[in-house]
């Protein structure tokens, strides 16, 4: 009886601590993003001032999501230390309550953390990401709400070699904005060039708008609209210029299945799936390493050097998370591992400290 109330407790001091630390880095984000959106897109002409505040709101949860892990660390680091400086967690270890029961709330916490950033944030960023795109089409805008990689196609159809490239990229990669179409002849001489301000995959062709034709010895050629032949599926095309970070959690799966039977690399899409399952125990390993640099008791200062080795520690994980990932995504190791690995040897080194403070 005594630990279900006191682990309903420390529940409730985890999660009121985790909300405000989410409210102040919201609003922290909101304002500096809302700066520098203001700033960048200020020039364009349909810009107002509500829609760069609703700019900023849709890209708040993709933000949100790269912080998850730090907002973790210290909101354990600091529901600790705010319970030692109390004498509580003092009075929990006198009753011979062990550290390993009652982190078990923390834990739980972070794990739950984890599970509703999985399910919840991730889909409202990536509905968020392909909302702000459209907003920025809205406006005139030519480019990637994330400023991404020019995107790419190559098709070879009714003897004819085509590349396609875009400046944006809308509706999953059906609509292109900023397009440069180049035809080659069969012996790979460039034969005519087309500059068109959107281009919308329709049923066996592209549907080209405000086209600038050239053609080799001719006088540029201004046409309303123009039709290219394709053979290319909206189902292609939206595996071939997807971002693996923009597709939400649910969408990762069958993805991934689409893009294998195109023939297409899934490393990034697996990577990133297998990093969404193991977001939870990272948030539980960021959680252990709090509790590593938080449980010894000081009434008054917590030492420094040892919450900046916490956080150290806790910044180390993220970074070899994400280079791992980065390899997982290239291929160079398998998207399991890479997801895996570092969650696994974080878990096992915060046990491993915390059985050597704790129990010797």
């Amino acid at each position: 009886m005594m630990m279900g109330t006191l682990g309903r407790y420390f529940f409730m001091r985890y999660v009121i601590t985790t909300f405000w630390f989410l409210v102040g880095i919201f609003s922290l984000v909101f304002i500096i993003d809302f700066s520098e959106q203001a700033s960048r897109l200020a020039n364009l002409p349909r810009y107002s001032i509500s829609g760069a505040l609703l700019m900023t709101a849709l890209r708040i949860p993709l933000i949100l999501q790269q912080t998850i892990p730090f907002v973790a660390l210290f909101s354990a680091m600091a529901a600790l230390i705010s319970l030692n400086r109390r004498y509580e967690l003092v009075v929990t270890r006198a009753a011979g309550i062990s550290v390993w029961q009652f982190l078990r709330p923390f834990i739980l916490g972070s794990f739950l953390f984890g599970v509703l950033a999985v399910v919840a944030l991730n889909p409202l960023a990536a509905w968020g990401t392909k909302r702000g795109e459209a907003l920025l089409a809205e406006w005139g805008s030519t480019r990637n709400a994330d400023a991404g990689s020019i995107p790419w196609l190559r098709q070879i159809y009714n003897g004819t070699d085509t590349i396609i490239g875009a400046r944006s990229v809308q509706d999953n990669g059906t609509t292109l904005l900023n397009v440069t179409v180049i035809h080659f002849d069969p012996q790979g001489t460039i034969i005519r060039r087309q500059d068109a301000a959107s281009a919308k995959l329709e049923d066996g062709y592209w549907l080209l708008n405000d086209v600038t034709e050239t053609r080799n010895g001719q006088l540029p050629q201004r046409l309303k609209t123009a039709q290219l032949a394709t053979n290319l599926k909206p189902e292609f095309v939206q595996e071939r210029l997807a971002k693996a970070d923009s597709i939400q959690f649910f969408d990762l799966p069958r993805k991934i299945e689409v893009a294998r039977s195109f023939g297409f690399s899934t490393n990034g899409m697996e990577t990133q799936f297998h990093s969404m399952l193991s977001l939870p125990l990272l948030l539980v390993a960021m959680t252990l390493i709090a509790a590593c640099v938080s449980l010894k008791f000081s009434r008054f200062n917590q030492s420094r050097s040892v919450i900046l080795g916490g956080i150290l520690s806790g910044f180390v994980l993220y970074v070899v998370t994400v280079l791992v990932k980065a390899f997982g995504s290239s291929g160079i190791v398998p998207p399991f591992v890479a997801a895996w690995l570092p969650v696994v040897v974080a878990m096992a080194l915060g046990s491993t400290i915390l059985l050597n403070q704790e129990d010797g």
